[in-house]
């Protein structure tokens, strides 16, 4: 029950009502909205019964203030001589009552509203204008002295009602879906094959990760599939695994991604200094390593903390994750490195989402572009576009915080930069029907025609997975989710060795791509990264879904896709 239902006009209706009808008895069956108890409690029923004491109809009212079952319901509808909606909206589109009480074969008086319409046409019941109570009063006094024209309307209304029934609209459902299946199966084309086919992807699991994490953190290396605890914990990777848990959370609500949540979280707040940089190591002993570390794993833990912040499960993750983030905020601008500074664009977009209004952060992101975009301005020449002058490591994380600075911004050197350079990165890395990562056995310098191959890094991998599922989302070009979906398949197999590097056993990732074959250790990093990617690529699944059924596409070209 709450104000929109309109029940006032009945109450307005009946002394006309009552005087050719003395006997006549109005129930108000239902509970108040729960949202209306907790903002106006119950003033919208005692308003009803003020108005019903006003007019002197108070004994032709009955206020039943309980939610009842389907089965009661229909009791109700199956009892009473005229069922009322007298709502006060045009736009409502549905009601489930006016559904029951046509189902239930029960006479029918409604304001017009769109449901109304259609379900009452036909002299399937009768319409009275909003708010006008002396129509329905009116239309009620000559259904009552009318038996034939009330059993009209109630005949009329049980004969249509059969076809709403569940075992009659489930029988349209199967022929509905048969025959959208038979069509699919006679158009099929078969050289047509999905851009993602989640057949081919193994199924997630947290096994390997668990394997990892102990109660103070993940553990940074493994020897082959087995825990080396002496090389002990590192910040860099309890920020990815932050991350993980919260993607694999949003995409099926997984409770062993959500109880290792705390704990990549309290390793970030240990690892917090006074002054709110972070220490990186600490060793299996829990003894700090380092006093300051890297811009990088700053920059990852920003990223981490500010994807919490907009995607946590519950508030108390994300005040807790506020809290962390807002207290580094004096570093920002002590940022040099550029993909410390990227790292931190990231995370700093993510709060952004959450927190749109927050000048202070939108002022720190614009002023972290400017470095980004003055070294793409310098070091680009000629053929060479990019950032320095030479590829080395996590690339595609350059071209992606310039396109979220873009998404927040709208800057348009932002989008420029961010999607010229992810062209150059592809026309090096994608260019042979796979990905081939700049190796980190020798990287590919400005001057050099010569890129190294291995040693390749998940992390990498990673990267491209994200730099183009972010480019698909700001242009919906179906290109960047093909590029996306190739990137990943690296980890399948879909590389220079064509070997996977993702442990269907242990469910880890290797640690990287040798001129020899696969470093089997399946430490932190790279499972991290094969992880987020695959939970990335099920995202793209669901988005370029919701895009394609929405675009202006043919069916043949839907179904193409």
């Amino acid at each position: 029950m709450s104000r929109n239902k309109g029940l006032e006009t009945v109450i307005e209706a009946l002394p006309q009502i009552v005087a050719k009808n003395p006997d006549v008895m109005y129930v108000i069956l239902g509970t108040t909205h729960p949202g209306v108890i907790r903002n106006s409690g119950e003033e919208y029923r005692d308003g009803l019964k003020k108005l019903a004491r006003k007019l002197n109809v108070e004994n032709n009212v009955t206020f039943i203030n309980k939610f009842v079952s389907e089965e009661e319901l229909f009791d109700y509808l199956t009892a009473c001589d005229l069922y009322i909606t007298p709502y006060l909206n045009e736009a409502q589109i549905t009601s489930g009552t006016l559904s029951y009480a046509m189902g239930a074969g029960t006479a029918i008086l409604s304001t017009p509203y769109w449901h109304a319409q259609e379900l009452l046409a036909d002299h399937r019941g009768r319409l009275f204008d909003f708010k006008d109570a002396n129509g329905l009063a009116g239309a009620v006094n000559e259904l009552f002295e009318s038996d034939e024209k009330l059993n009209q309307l109630r005949s009329n209304a049980y004969e249509y009602g059969l076809h709403l029934r569940w075992p009659t609209t489930g029988e349209v459902f199967i022929d509905v879906l048969e025959e959208a299946i038979s069509k699919f199966l006679a158009d099929k084309d078969v050289s047509n094959k999905p851009i993602i086919d989640p057949d081919m992807m193994p199924a997630f699991s947290l096994a390997h990760i668990q394997r990892l994490t102990d109660d103070t953190g993940i553990v940074q290396h493994a020897k082959y599939g087995i825990p080396n605890l002496k090389e002990g914990y590192c910040l860099d990777d309890n920020s990815r695994a932050l991350t993980l848990t919260i993607l694999a959370y949003q995409q099926n609500k997984s409770k062993a991604a959500l109880d290792l949540l705390p704990i990549y979280l309290s390793y970030i707040q240990y690892m917090q200094c006074e002054d709110g940089s972070f220490r990186n190591f600490l060793s299996f002993k829990r003894e700090y390593l380092d006093e300051v570390g890297s811009e990088d794993s700053f920059g990852r833990t920003i990223w981490a903390l500010g994807y919490l912040i907009n995607n946590a499960p519950n508030n108390s993750y994300r005040e807790f994750g506020k809290e962390l983030f807002l207290k580094s905020v004096p570093h920002f601008n002590k940022l040099t490195h550029l993909r410390g500074i990227a790292n931190t664009m990231i995370g700093l977009t993510h709060f952004m989402n959450a927190h749109p209004y927050n000048e202070q952060i939108k002022s720190q992101l614009d002023q972290l572009a400017e470095p980004l975009k003055a070294a793409y301005r310098t070091n680009k020449d000629g053929h060479w576009h990019w950032f320095e002058n030479k590829l080395t490591y996590d690339n595609a994380i350059l071209p992606l915080a310039l396109m979220c600075h873009f998404e927040i911004s709208k800057d348009p050197e932002s989008q420029e930069i961010a999607f010229e350079s992810l062209e150059y990165l592809t026309q090096k890395t994608l260019i042979k029907g796979y990905l081939n990562p700049v190796g980190n056995d020798g990287w590919l310098y400005k001057d050099s025609a010569q890129m190294a191959i291995y040693d390749q890094q998940a992390i990498e991998t990673m990267g491209m997975v994200m730099v183009y599922f972010k480019a698909y989302e700001i242009t919906r070009d179906l290109t960047y989710i093909k590029q996306m979906y190739l990137s990943y398949q690296w980890f399948l197999g879909e590389n220079s060795l064509h070997i996977p590097l993702y442990d269907y056993e242990t469910k880890g990732c290797g640690d990287g791509l040798q001129t020899y074959g696969v470093n089997r250790n399946q430490g932190a990093e790279s499972t991290l990264a094969y992880w987020i990617s695959h939970l990335i690529v099920l995202k793209a699944l669901e988005s370029e879904y919701e895009f394609i059924q929405s675009s202006d596409l043919t069916a043949a070209q839907k179904q193409a896709f």
